[in-house]
């Protein structure tokens, strides 16, 4: 399913407001802003916690300060039997839809709805039991590292393994709602590159800042998926408004992306030869006689390209000249008597 340019998912988690309408407007938005998949999440209160008023259950700080996990996961989940059908209007309109599950249930949930991949919350990133669950049907898997140590990283990617997937992509991601630019670190990209690429493992970016620039950066570092919130109208007031991005604004991100991705290539030395006629090389300046010495005078490195290049100017300079020479006219190595060095 992931192909060879940078894979981008539309996440609409709580996006949704309650409303499948707004929810099918949401995966129709994530076709025509050019997103290559949809995600949903597929989780209840009940799977994700317990119903409890325990200081524990408290959330502190954030988009969501003061709020109980249960609650919270009660407004924003996605009804389960929304599910087939918005993978059916998903297939309808021509875009992947699948999701993330939360526990084991989810995944049997899915795999009846057939979906093609699975997506590891970065707060389910060391859950190894649920990673292996998943994992061993056998579709691709990606997964945030947005709380997880290096060791809990390889983890999870030996999770994988252990069961036979290696169709594996780490995403970097900052688990702040919103996530400041300045806290992200892009860099760590390059970082796990080189320690998970020679494990045959793809990198990519869950960004949750209100920017496009670090998905447009994250690209130029090498990341092959990028993820992003999607909302139709912030105004709307969905749980996770508040680090999504409008349609407009999500189109333009992919429009940077894919920009950025045709910029960077690939290796290239080749030379433009069209572009090298406003090289310099050495030139006539004056006319000259056969016989007359070649002097700074007489010939110069200026532009444009088609005489010798500038480098022989030393061996030219001093020999005498084979035969007339008009001004204007690029020098030869037949110009020169007894040739010039090559």
């Amino acid at each position: 399913m992931l192909c060879n340019r940078v894979f981008i998912i539309a996440e609409m988690s709580a996006n949704h407001c309650g409303d499948i309408d707004l929810a099918k407007r949401i995966i129709s938005a994530a076709k025509d802003a050019g997103a290559d998949a949809v995600k949903i999440q597929t989780y209840t209160a009940d799977t994700m916690t317990i119903d409890s008023r325990r200081d524990e259950f408290r959330i502190r700080g954030g988009l969501w300060d003061g709020r109980y996990l249960y609650e919270l996961y009660q407004k924003a989940s996605t009804p389960w039997e929304w599910q087939p059908l918005l993978k059916k209007y998903a297939d309808e309109v021509g875009i992947p839809l699948f999701s993330t599950p939360f526990d084991k249930t989810a995944v049997d949930f899915l795999e009846k709805m057939n979906v093609p991949m699975y997506k590891i919350a970065s707060f389910e990133a060391f859950d190894y039991p649920l990673i292996r669950y998943a994992a061993k049907c056998g579709k691709p898997m990606i997964i945030s590292t947005g709380i997880s140590t290096l060791d809990e990283i390889q983890g999870a990617v030996d999770a994988c393994k252990e069961v036979g997937n290696s169709d594996i992509t780490l995403l970097k991601c900052t688990s702040a709602y919103p996530a400041k630019v300045e806290d992200m670190n892009l860099a760590t990209i390059r970082d796990m590159i080189s320690r998970f690429g020679p494990q045959g493992v793809k990198i990519g970016l869950s960004d949750h800042s209100m920017s496009i620039v670090p998905p447009i950066a994250a690209v130029a570092l090498g990341a092959r998926v990028i993820e992003k919130h999607l909302t139709l109208d912030r105004s709307l007031g969905g749980e996770d408004s508040g680090f999504s991005l409008n349609a407009d604004e999500f189109a333009a991100m992919v429009d940077a992306v894919r920009s950025t991705e045709a910029a960077l290539g690939g290796v290239d030395y080749s030379v433009n030869e069209k572009g090298r006629m406003f090289a310099r090389s050495l030139f006539a300046v004056s006319d000259i006689k056969a016989g007359d010495v070649f002097t700074e005078k007489n010939i110069r490195s200026i532009r444009p390209y088609g005489g010798l290049p500038p480098g022989k100017m030393e061996s030219v300079l001093g020999r005498r000249a084979a035969c007339d020479i008009a001004r204007g006219t690029p020098m030869e190595v037949r110009f020169v008597e007894g040739g010039c060095a090559e």
